[in-house]
């Protein structure tokens, strides 16, 4: 098996969201997956797989991602865009072909990658439909969940679990030194998360410091063993969403999202939003690549 870091959301080397792309692991059982993904330790490792044609139709490729404690992750985020940022990168596309079609879990994603050279490309991924799953209005519950003051929680804006392929809860905060603030109880947080069907957790302000950015964010899965993550496109497709649909930013077909900051991995996350069509795109560079002796 071969592996490649790629650094996803990213403008230079060793900034955006680190993901470890592994070529070559078809047939190995799922232990080997998920110890891999121990032994790299990054926030998701993804697999690139043969599509099996029964199970994914006319997918060309097939993706399964798995965190350090061996969940599985499905949706369209950064372990998809960086998948096809190596893919393109390796070669290994149909030439002249500029999209196709990932699966991940039961769905089947259309991506598109531009700008290709041998080490980064430009990649857009079309993800699910949006789905309002639940709100959640509880302001001590969260406060007391994500370890901010109770009145920075704006349960006047709708706390609520949005899924673009990942069923997130998005928490408006009052400013962005409240959520860089944030420090979560692990337990109490997956709790909250599971008693609401969510899988993760992103709190998010109006006012980024980045010019052209709609919202500051910083997200949490400690259920999945994800204390921070530095940019995670799960998240960011329906908190675009969320924005657009309810005025909270002007009108616009795209919306950028500021993340990964408060870790040293500041990323920008573009979302484009056209009624059920989401699209997430940014850039991806390959900064290294290995051999796996196993």
């Amino acid at each position: 098996m071969r592996f490649a870091y790629v650094d996803v959301f990213a403008a230079r080397p060793l900034s955006g969201n680190p993901v470890v792309v592994v070529d070559g692991a078809a047939g190995h059982p799922d232990a080997v997956l998920q110890s891999l993904a121990r032994e790299f330790n990054q926030s998701e490792t993804a697999f690139v797989l043969p599509a099996d044609v029964t199970r994914d139709g006319q997918a060309d490729w097939r993706l399964r991602s798995f965190t350090p404690t061996g969940a599985e992750v499905f949706g369209a985020g950064h372990n998809a865009l960086g998948a096809a940022v190596w893919l393109a990168a390796s070669e290994r596309l149909e030439p002249g072909r500029a999209s196709f079609i990932q699966a991940i879990g039961g769905e089947n994603y259309t991506v598109t990658v531009t700008e290709v050279t041998p080490e980064q490309a430009h990649v857009a991924i079309r993800q699910a439909p949006p789905t309002r799953l639940a709100t959640f209005r509880d302001r001590d519950a969260l406060a007391l969940a994500l370890g901010v003051a109770s009145d920075a929680v704006l349960v006047e804006l709708v706390p609520e679990v949005v899924s673009t392929g990942a069923a997130h809860l998005l928490v408006p905060l009052r400013t962005r030194a409240d959520v860089d603030a944030a420090r979560p109880d692990p337990g109490a947080l997956s709790r909250l998360l599971s008693s609401i069907g969510a899988e993760g957790c992103a709190v998010f302000s109006l006012d980024p410091a980045e010019q052209g950015a709609a919202a500051h964010v910083r997200f949490f899965n400690p259920a999945m063993g994800i204390a921070e993550d530095p940019a995670t496109g799960t998240a960011a497709g329906p908190l675009a969403v969320k924005l657009l649909r309810d005025g909270l930013v002007s009108p616009a077909r795209t919306v950028v999202i500021a993340q990964g900051h408060r870790v040293g991995r500041p990323s920008l996350l573009s979302v484009d939003v056209d009624g059920d069509h989401v699209t997430l795109h940014g850039d991806g560079i390959v900064v290294a690549r290995g051999d796996l002796l196993i």
